[in-house]
């Protein structure tokens, strides 16, 4: 395992670093929705301190993150050099490239992530050949732990799950609706808010209709984004939270969808924890 190489994985909630077998955490990084200082202030204040010598070991950076689309793949590797300064390579490439790369190698498939996110892609494995939109949760989304969030919480109070849900849920969370309107219309950072409901849906999926909501969710991100590709020979593979800890349901949408369920990680960085 190459010691020097610090490899990233960057949500919308959360940051994985690898660097040899030491393994940290910082919250998400993403250069679309946070300014240049936001960003420095994450990498100085978060990453660095949990390296030794300040990150002085670190050789060479690979950075997949949500967000880093081609115009913005300069900007982060300008802000990791800021940090790395003595690094050899820095590279910046979206999270969905880091993805394929994980779950697919140098072999043609469909590779998704299911997080606080969702996104998808053909690729040819060398680079992504297609890619359908995700929009983000408020435009589209389908599949993510945000969207999850928000047909749960819609089912919730529309009397769909039975008022025993409500009074567990608002008791759990110590949160009544005008609580719920306020986190999500009136705070930052919705998205992971509405994906952090994850673990409460979870443990309720024996109620009747919430397990439902999972599997409709999985289902319509297959319809809006993996049909398109028109290539149901291949198995649809996932990273991501969502993907790991819903596998049961994501594999009956799967089968329901006409398609196979292939490799599913929870994160891109288990093929680099197990070289």
């Amino acid at each position: 395992m190459n010691k020097t190489l610090l490899v990233a994985d960057s949500g919308s909630t959360k940051t994985d670093w690898l660097l040899g077998d030491l393994h940290l955490q910082t919250q998400g990084i993403n250069p679309i929705h946070q300014t240049d200082e936001t960003i420095s202030a994450i990498l100085r204040d978060e990453l660095l301190p949990q390296l030794s010598g300040g990150g002085e070991e670190v050789e060479s950076v690979e950075f997949y993150g949500s967000g880093v689309r081609p115009d913005q793949e300069d900007k982060m590797v300008r802000l990791l050099r800021e940090c790395f300064h003595k690094a050899i390579a820095i590279e910046a490439h979206s999270d969905l490239l880091g993805a394929a790369r994980a779950l697919c190698g140098n072999s043609e498939g469909i590779a998704c992530i299911l997080g606080t996110g969702a996104n998808s892609c053909l690729y040819d494995g060398q680079r992504i050949v297609l890619n359908t939109p995700a929009l983000g949760y408020i435009l589209g989304d389908e599949g993510s732990g945000a969207v999850l969030g928000i047909r749960f919480i819609n089912a919730l109070y529309k009397n769909r799950l039975g008022t025993q849900l409500v009074d567990d849920f608002e008791a759990t969370l110590q949160m009544r609706l005008s609580d719920v309107i306020d986190r999500v219309y009136r705070q930052p950072l919705a998205n992971r808010w509405l994906a952090s409901l994850s673990p409460f849906i979870h443990s309720h999926l024996d109620v009747p209709g919430v397990e439902a909501i999972v599997v409709d969710n999985f289902r319509d991100f297959i319809r809006r984004n993996i049909v398109p590709y028109q290539r149901p020979d291949l198995p649809i593979q996932a990273v991501g939270s969502i993907a790991h800890y819903y596998r049961p349901q994501l594999a009956e949408a799967v089968c329901a969808e006409g398609f196979t369920l292939g490799k599913v990680m929870r994160s891109p960085l288990e093929d680099f924890n197990s070289e």
